[in-house]
């Protein structure tokens, strides 16, 4: 490990990164080293530029993905080499289109569970639905965390390092109850293949799509479809706003916001002006020429 990565991995501890967001960001400055072939104290401005061009029409990367590097090079020249110049001049994040995820049914959920065959998996992606988690947090989760007692689930250290509650369903407690008979976690409450060790997001993802396919379902369809699906069928059963931003663990009120363009109460609510046009009144057909012969 050179000097400098090792300078900002301790700048990133110090600030009490996420652990993913440290080894995310050493990754892109290692891959930005690597493309100039030399150590990035000794690039300039000029050089980030070239590489943003080099991300944007070569690598042809998304929006998000190029939002990633710009974060890494950015805590780089800001933080750990201390330049004298405004990153964010510098380094300017493209603008994101802005899209809507595609929200699953109420009966599509319960189409597509019906379908994960093993107990475990079965589990997991229920709690995902059922308690609105993401995958990083569901696979977290400890037996000690399910509280019967309150009826709620405690998440520890989710994004952003934030503990919260949410709920538990009675439905979901049956079913954890029964996974928990027949397998007896201990430390996870969804253990994984390697011993002390919690279920990977990836398995969890590819028992997804394999339920997915038997489901015969056309949408696209990941474990974090099922948190936007908790939010979308909460708000059109009427809950308010700022109840599901506490649920889902969004840091803006805005991010939550979001889900009023999708929910069919609120876009549906009012007719379309198609509606009010009055209806063709129907043609008469003219009469039959008689026929002769």
């Amino acid at each position: 490990m050179t000097q400098l990565r090792q300078r900002m991995s301790e700048d990133m501890e110090v600030r009490n990164l996420a652990l993913n967001t440290q080894l995310s960001y050493l990754q892109q400055v290692s891959l930005f080293a690597r493309h100039f072939g030399k150590s990035p104290d000794l690039l300039g401005r000029e050089d980030i530029r070239t590489y943003q061009v080099y991300l944007t029409n070569e690598k042809k990367l998304s929006p998000g993905s190029i939002h990633t590097a710009i974060a890494a090079l950015r805590f780089l020249y800001k933080v750990t080499l201390e330049r004298d110049w405004a990153p964010e001049e510098v380094l300017p994040l493209p603008k994101k289109p802005q899209k809507l995820p595609i929200i699953l049914s109420p009966e599509e959920v319960q189409r597509f569970l019906g379908c994960v065959l093993d107990v475990k998996h079965h589990a997991i992606l229920t709690t995902c639905y059922a308690a609105g988690l993401r995958i990083s947090e569901a696979v977290q989760l400890k037996p000690t965390g399910i509280d019967s007692q309150r009826m709620v689930i405690r998440v520890e250290q989710g994004k952003g390092q934030k503990d919260r509650y949410v709920m538990l369903s009675p439905k979901l407690l049956e079913i954890l109850r029964n996974y928990w008979k027949m397998r007896r976690p201990k430390v996870w409450l969804f253990p994984g293949d390697r011993a002390g060790q919690p279920i990977t997001r990836d398995a969890v993802g590819q028992a997804c799509a394999k339920a997915r396919d038997l489901s015969g379902l056309s949408k696209p369809l990941t474990p974090h479809s099922l948190r936007h699906a908790f939010a979308v069928h909460l708000l059109e059963a009427g809950a308010d706003v700022r109840t599901i931003q506490l649920l889902l663990g969004h840091r803006s009120l805005a991010t939550t916001a979001h889900y009023l363009r999708i929910a069919t109460n609120k876009v549906c609510a009012t007719s379309s002006p198609f509606e009010l046009l009055p209806r063709p009144a129907p043609t008469v057909p003219p009469p039959a020429k008689p026929q002769y012969f």
